[in-house]
């Protein structure tokens, strides 16, 4: 059992977490032209706050994330919350709605044979070490001109997290910028989206979340 799936019970728990994701969810809407005809991938989902929070504005949404736990909880949520996965016809084409939960690990596991519109995560890309192999990922999982929306930390002096962390600490724009641009993204874009606060030895610290958009070419 990981640190997710010890947490993952507790996850919704915490109003930082979901003002967080709430937020997020909201700067996104106003960056993407957001469709229910769209098909989005989340990834890293944990218990799908960014997800619920963009469903009404999606089509079928792919809820994608390695910790059991997160899921299991996630799977709870849709139930409750009674989101069935539907497929309608408009102008001759087929529309699917809904939320799919996968165990999946994009560095390990093969790529799903899906394509989507929309990939985003949120505190995701800090915890994969190679941040190249998962941009490649993500491209290839994106139909062209879709657009993948990545909020994370900008780099930080490692006090983010309280326990031994093994991660990258947070990120520099210009330089993730241009791994994006490497791997063929355009259009990139950063913005700060959400400031979390942290007591760092009794001194309350800012970190800053940025919002990086970027378009398949």
């Amino acid at each position: 059992m990981n640190e997710f799936d010890q947490k993952a019970q507790e996850w919704d728990a915490k109003p930082i977490r979901v003002e967080r994701a709430h937020t997020v969810a909201e700067r996104i809407k106003t960056a993407v032209p957001l469709s229910p005809y769209m098909t989005a991938l989340e990834y890293g989902c944990g218990t799908g706050l960014v997800s619920f929070a963009l469903q009404p504005e999606l089509g079928h949404i792919t809820l994608a994330d390695s910790s059991i736990g997160m899921l299991t909880v996630l799977r709870e949520k849709i139930a409750a919350g009674n989101i069935q996965n539907t497929c309608t016809a408009h102008n001759r084409l087929r529309y699917s709605a809904g939320m799919t939960p996968v165990q999946l690990d994009l560095i390990t596991d093969p790529l799903p044979a899906e394509r989507y519109q929309l990939i985003y995560t949120l505190l995701t890309l800090h915890h994969i070490p190679d941040t190249d192999k998962i941009l490649r990922a993500f491209y290839q999982l994106l139909d062209h001109s879709g657009y993948l929306c990545v909020a994370d930390l900008d780099k930080e002096d490692g006090t983010f997290h309280e326990d031994e962390f093994h991660g990258h600490l947070g990120f520099d724009r210009k330089e993730l910028g241009a791994r994006a641009r490497q791997v063929g993204f355009q259009k990139i874009n950063f913005s700060t989206v959400f400031h979390m606060r942290k007591d760092v030895n009794g001194t309350s610290k800012d970190f800053p979340i940025f919002l990086m958009v970027a378009q398949k070419s």
